[in-house]
This record gives structure tokens, sequence and C-alpha cells, in this order.
């Protein structure tokens, strides 16, 4: 652990108070003790290596974290929450496509880790920017995530062959993304209108029911994305994290890696948080009733919703960002860093295209003909 530390800063709370707050000890040695370089997070082995002298530290095991990890009180989350990051870090931002993204503060030779623009540039501290409360860890390393991209490639079935051949992903960035992750209890009234299928033949017509009664639900962990400043289409698409393995946040994790600033506020994030329940909880209504009264469609279904108890999380999730080139084109994916899914677009062969689509006339042909047979 270095001796440095730091002098207590300030920031302005939400009654415009100036309050002053003590950064705590660097905690992330980057220096190997071996031979000087820099160390970097493993994510196959979870330890801090050396990537010159073979020198290793292993950081604590899942087992090892006894420490819950803090569901913050929403009501009172601006007065609460943490702005230390446990290490010296710098905000920067992207002036070709706007992300705004945290690294190390000795970090001088930059580029965007979204679009690869090397016109990044400091942003105003601002002391009142949350810390993470919690961590998914990398499990896929980079070669792995090479190896994926090379797989996925073979699986696309118009993609042209020497494209599967030759392609090479470039420029593999990982990198933290922000989430807020929120807690509250449900209840929820509400009237479902149904619909039974009754008679039969020329007789047979729908008959409508209502039926009302109040829905009660636990929400755990709902799930949004803190960034509106990135413009990639894919990571939605791999978003899903397994939030069970979540660790305390320790900077040593971030060691090596790009963390995006939540652009997305606390109480923005809360917003499009009720807005997934609400979509979630008339599902479930509508088809718990429908199931219940053995209907054969709904019809309508109309609830209010109170939240109660309201926590939340701030945490990151790992993701690797790529590109590749093909005939002068460059093409993006991403990687989610903890399970390995993948998404991106890949070049299309028109003659591949041009021969399915002959193949499926041929074939509705053939059918049509049978059937009229």
């Amino acid at each position: 652990m270095s001796e440095d530390t730091y002098k207590p800063s300030t920031h302005i709370d939400a009654e415009g108070n100036e309050v002053e707050e003590a950064i705590t000890e660097e905690v992330t040695d980057k220096k190997c003790p071996g031979c000087g370089a820099t160390v970097v997070y493993d994510p196959e082995t979870l330890s801090m290596t050396c990537p010159f002298c073979g020198y290793s530290r292993e950081l604590p095991k899942p087992e090892d974290n006894t420490k819950e990890i803090e569901e913050l009180d929403f009501a009172t989350a601006k007065n609460r929450a943490s702005v230390d990051w446990g290490s010296v870090k710098k905000s920067v931002v992207c002036k070709n496509c706007g992300a705004e993204t945290v690294v190390d503060d000795v970090d001088t030779a930059l580029c965007c880790p979204f679009c690869g623009s090397t016109a990044v540039m400091p942003l105003d501290k601002d002391e009142n920017v949350m810390a993470p409360g919690g961590v998914v860890p990398f499990e896929i390393s980079k070669e792995k995530a090479e190896a994926l991209f090379k797989k996925w490639m073979k699986g696309k079935l118009f993609a042209p062959n020497e494209a599967k051949k030759s392609c090479e992903a470039k420029n593999f960035n990982g990198m933290y993304l922000p989430y807020w992750t929120y807690d509250s209890q449900t209840t929820s009234p509400y009237t479902v209108k149904l619909g039974f299928e009754e008679g039969s033949g020329d007789n047979r017509h729908t008959v409508y029911r209502t039926y009302k009664g109040i829905y009660e639900r636990f929400i755990d962990d709902e799930v949004v994305y803190g960034s509106k400043k990135t413009t990639n289409p894919y990571i939605k698409s791999v978003s899903d994290f397994d939030f069970s393995k979540l660790r305390n946040y320790d900077p040593q994790f971030v060691a090596g890696f790009t963390a995006e600033r939540y652009s997305v506020g606390l109480d923005e994030g809360w917003e499009t948080a009720k807005d997934q329940i609400r979509k979630k909880l008339k599902s479930e209504i509508g088809q718990m009733e429908k199931k219940k009264r053995r209907a054969d469609s709904i019809s309508k279904v109309d609830f209010a919703t109170s939240y109660a108890n309201v926590t939340f999380k701030y945490v990151l999730a790992p993701i690797w960002i790529a590109n590749f080139k093909f005939k002068d084109k460059v093409y993006n994916l991403v990687v989610n860093g903890q399970t390995g899914k993948i998404s991106g677009k890949s070049p299309i062969s028109p003659i591949k295209v041009a021969i399915a689509i002959i193949i499926a006339i041929i074939v509705l042909v053939v059918l049509f003909n049978l059937m009229g047979n």
C-alpha cells in the first residue's frame, strides 16, 4: 500500500452547505515489487499480476467477501453517497462521441474506448460524482474475448467466407460500465378485463368479464444502464450480468481498465426503473389472472403502483469493446466481460443472401403446389 495520503476535499450538499470529506489512502499499489513495472488485474486468476517478471498477488475471493454490499436508502442518497473511488482518478470526455470515462490519474496517452478517438480532454473535477458501491469483476480475458469473436464470425451464415478466414478484431478495450440497481416493495390495486370463448362454429363468440384485486411484489435489483452518452447499439443487448457475483468495490478490480462515468443520474434512473417495473407488473398481473380464471385472452389491465422502502446500489459491470475491418469498412462488436455474450455487426455477402432468397422461393412454391394437390 502506498504511504501517500490525500488532502480532504469539499463539496456542496443538498442544503447548500460546504462539506469536508476525508479521502481514503491510496489502496492500489500498481507498481510491481519485483521489477517496478505496472501490475494489472487478471480476470482468470482473480489476481494482480506482472506481465514481465511473473509476480502475482491474489485478491480476496468471493467466499472472503464477508462485508455485505450496502443497499443505500433512496430518500437520503444525496447526503450519504460516497464520492471516493479509493485511488486517484480523473474524468475525461471524448470530443468526438461525447462519452465520459474515469481513468487512473497517471494515464496520459488516452483514447476513447467507444469510438477510438484520441481527442479526449479532462473534465472539471466534480466531487459530487458518486463512487461505485459494488463491481462485477471481469471473468473473460482479452484472449478469450478474441477467441469468442472468431467463433462468432464463423457462425454468421451470411458473412463472406473471406471475412470468416481473415477478420481479426483490433483494439479490444476492457472497461466497466455504470449501472443502477433498485429494490422496492410494490403494491398494485388492479382491474383486469379477460376474454372467455363461448359457443361453437358460427355461434362462437367472446364474453368479457372484469376482475379486481391487489398485487404485491418485492422488486429485487431492477437494473438500469447508467449512461446516455454512448451510442453503441450493441451494449444493451449484452448487458445481462449475474449480479449475485457482485463484489464490494475495490479499486484493484478496476486497475488497468477504463470505467465509464454515469450520465444517467439517480433520480432519472429511478424513473426508468419504474417504467420497467410497470411493464413487468402489467404482464405478471394479466398472466396471473388469466391462469387463475382459466380465461382465453387478456383484453385490458389497469393498475396503479405504490413503492415503499426503495433502496439502490451503484455498481460497475465489465465489457470488452472492439472493432474489425473488412474491405475498408469498420464493424463494431462488444463482448460481455462476465458471461462472454457477444453482439455486433458483421459483413454480409450479397451472393449468399440472394441464394437464400431463391431457395426460400423454391420451397414456398413446392409447398404451395403440394397443398393445392
